[in-house]
């Protein structure tokens, strides 16, 4: 039998053809096996984005319109700090009724005492760290428009909802300075993470988050000086790995909330969860991920 050269290119090519599809095939594989698999939360809504890029990395309910209880703060926190002419370390005089207003909502509290006078800087600590609704009432009592307390502080809302818009967002609203709204306070999980990573391109707003927990020297209505100590209620903070922030929220339509954001190796991860079942499950939701954020 004789086997000519055109038998030989044949099988040549067959030989190659099968070799090129074996190989394709176990690149397909790999690459498949590289892929990490997409995390199930427990929490209603989440999503998360590369804070460099904005590309989405994950979203679940993305964009459906929820309460956000004290993860409203950190539009607060941004107002403020966009002020012009900004000065830190001006100081603001702790007025009753910022005392009477946690009193009658049985809100979380930095335990601001009234007559003492904090700064703007110890305000924001005592905004973002403990969560204190009396914080948040003196920074839009500080720095609203008007010539009531009423004037001021719906003049500071305006200024939340002012720059949501500015940044596109068109499922978000306050009507509160704290979170505790009276039902058209809300926003969703992609656009909370958009104001988180606009917040985060200031360096005070950086250092504050990230901050585990702070002891502040305040003068009080005398004349003499106490210290304040704030803890952060971010349970991630010094737990996982290369975590920056943000800020945790809850309420009983809230739920339990919470807006992270971690760097490692140069890349930052950002996002947001919203309607978890309790402080754990948002936590262990955050962590999945961030873990999946930063395979992706």
């Amino acid at each position: 039998m004789k086997i000519g050269l055109k038998d030989i290119n044949r099988a040549t090519v067959v030989a190659l053809t099968t070799g090129a599809v074996l190989a394709s095939g176990a690149f397909a594989s790999a690459a498949q096996a590289a892929t990490p698999p997409t995390p199930t939360i427990t929490a209603k809504g989440g999503f998360v984005m590369n804070n460099s890029t904005s590309k989405t990395l994950f979203g679940k309910a993305a964009d459906t319109r929820r309460s956000t209880g004290s993860t409203t703060k950190i539009m607060t926190a941004k107002v403020v700090l966009a002020q012009k002419n900004l000065n830190l370390d001006a100081k603001v005089t702790v007025q009753k009724a910022y005392s009477d207003y946690i009193v009658s909502k049985t809100a979380s509290s930095a335990r601001l005492i009234v007559g003492d006078k904090v700064t703007v800087r110890q305000l924001l600590y005592g905004l973002m760290l403990p969560s204190g609704c009396d914080a948040a009432y003196a920074l839009a009592d500080k720095f609203g428009s008007g010539s009531t307390r009423a004037a001021r502080v719906k003049s500071f809302i305006g200024k939340m909802n002012t720059d949501a818009k500015a940044l596109g967002l068109k499922n978000t609203h306050f009507d509160s300075f704290d979170g505790i709204g009276s039902g058209s306070n809300y926003s969703t999980p992609r656009d909370l993470t958009k104001i988180a990573s606009g917040a985060m391109k200031n360096s005070t707003f950086r250092t504050i988050v990230k901050t585990k927990s702070t002891k502040q020297k305040v003068t009080t209505k005398t004349g003499g000086y106490r210290y304040m100590s704030w803890s952060n209620t971010n349970a991630m903070l010094g737990s996982y790995t290369g975590m920056i922030g943000v800020k945790t929220g809850s309420g009983p339509t809230a739920k339990y909330c919470l807006v992270f954001a971690a760097t490692r190796n140069g890349k930052t991860v950002i996002g947001t969860v919203l309607t978890s079942t309790s402080a754990t499950t948002r936590t262990a939701d955050a962590k999945k991920l961030l873990d999946y954020g930063f395979k992706k």
